[in-house]
């Protein structure tokens, strides 16, 4: 006979909580859970939670495996990247200075000013300015949307009361691509310490450290597929007034054991990854998913590699013959399971699916529902 406690164990996490069943094609997007975590990272994390740790001790492991896996010199575990962004700020007005770290907010007789360039006030959920004035800073911005040359960025960084300059490597940006080596040397010839916000970049942590800046942020549940967490890896100096603000304003923002340790994991997997072969993986997989779509009517498929230089290529669709674009993508999400892709080009007819997490059962029937709704669509016509 079975038990309510033996029911409940057989069901998955979707049936037991009423939960939609997702295929994510969109990418490392928050609102669908980000990514998927390997079973060895689920087990890592499965043993951490009934465990008790030294918390400041499995901080440094975490200092150590950072520095060892992208070449900084320190690395700091927060909640998030967002977190992350809010906390670089901090460290860079309040240092370790205790009575300053107390005050924040309050950033009276601090430099509280933060650059920012026009082109990367990007919003992923919330606006970044908003991040920056959680630890009490005013944010200016550099430039235009357009363009924010090393000039306009250095008159900005002229005055007395600057804290940091921030920018960000990101799909997101707009305007001309900003030399990011060349913006670092722009503060550190005015004394101000450089911040780069690479949450989805990963993979180009070392590429973003060579810039000089004092401190890189990334996302490590994106593509290090780690708990959610953020990353700071940068100087010894910059790392530890980041930790330092967990007594104050980064108490909200402190990360769990669980996901320190999640962390730990995913560096270890990291290392003992064959690359190569990773990206000639996911190469063959996008390229055997556009050689299908072509097949299908309605549908041109080609293979668009990543605007941010990122070692994989996603899957661009365009959608011809009077079918929708964005009607495709929301009776895709409407189905079971639940197909999302990126519709961020779904106004110019395109779709764009990212295939790293997906598995080849996925991925057809990802091809079958794409299929059976451009069928339906020509017979409405």
């Amino acid at each position: 006979m079975l038990t309510a406690t033996m029911v409940i164990c057989t069901m998955g996490t979707h049936e037991r909580h009423r939960l939609t069943e997702v295929i994510n094609a969109r990418g490392t997007f928050t609102p669908l859970g980000v990514s998927r975590s390997s079973a060895g990272v689920a087990a890592a994390v499965a043993e951490a939670l009934p465990e008790f740790f030294v918390m400041d001790e499995l901080a440094d492991r975490a200092s150590e495996a950072l520095a060892h896996a992208t070449g900084a010199q320190a690395g700091a575990v927060t909640h998030c990247t967002s977190a992350a962004i809010t906390l670089c700020v901090a460290a860079a007005m309040a240092g370790t200075d205790p009575e300053r770290i107390a005050a924040l907010p309050d950033t009276n007789d601090m430099h509280n000013r933060v650059v920012l360039p026009a082109g990367h006030v990007v919003s992923y959920g919330q606006s970044i300015t908003q991040a920056v004035r959680l630890a009490g800073a005013v944010v200016t911005v550099a430039g235009d949307e357009t363009r924010c040359s090393i000039d306009d960025l250095d008159d900005e960084l002229a005055g007395e009361d600057i804290a940091c300059l921030l920018l960000v490597s990101s799909r997101l940006v707009t305007g001309e691509p900003i030399d990011l080596t060349a913006a670092v040397r722009a503060a550190h010839r005015r004394g101000v310490p450089a911040i780069i916000d690479g949450a989805a970049q990963f993979p180009r942590t070392a590429d973003l450290l060579a810039t000089g800046a004092d401190a890189v942020l990334i996302s490590a549940q994106k593509y290090l597929a780690a708990p959610t967490a953020g990353l700071v890896v940068g100087t010894h100096r910059l790392v530890r007034a980041v930790r330092a603000q967990e007594k104050g304003i980064g108490r909200a923002m402190k990360p769990t054991k669980e996901a320190t340790v999640g962390v730990l994991a995913a560096l270890e997997e990291w290392h003992a990854m064959d690359r190569a072969k990773w990206e000639a993986d996911q190469a063959a997989k996008v390229l055997a998913f556009v050689t299908a779509a072509n097949e299908l009517p309605g549908l041109a498929a080609e293979v668009l590699a990543d605007p941010t230089g990122l070692p994989l290529s996603r899957v661009l669709l365009t959608v011809s013959g009077g079918i929708d674009a964005t009607t495709l993508a929301a009776e895709l999400e409407h189905g079971t399971p639940a197909i999302y892709v990126n519709t961020a080009q779904s106004l110019e007819g395109q779709l764009i699916l990212e295939l790293v997490p997906l598995d080849s059962d996925e991925l057809e029937i990802i091809l079958t529902r794409l299929a059976m709704e451009l069928q339906a669509t020509e017979k409405a016509d």
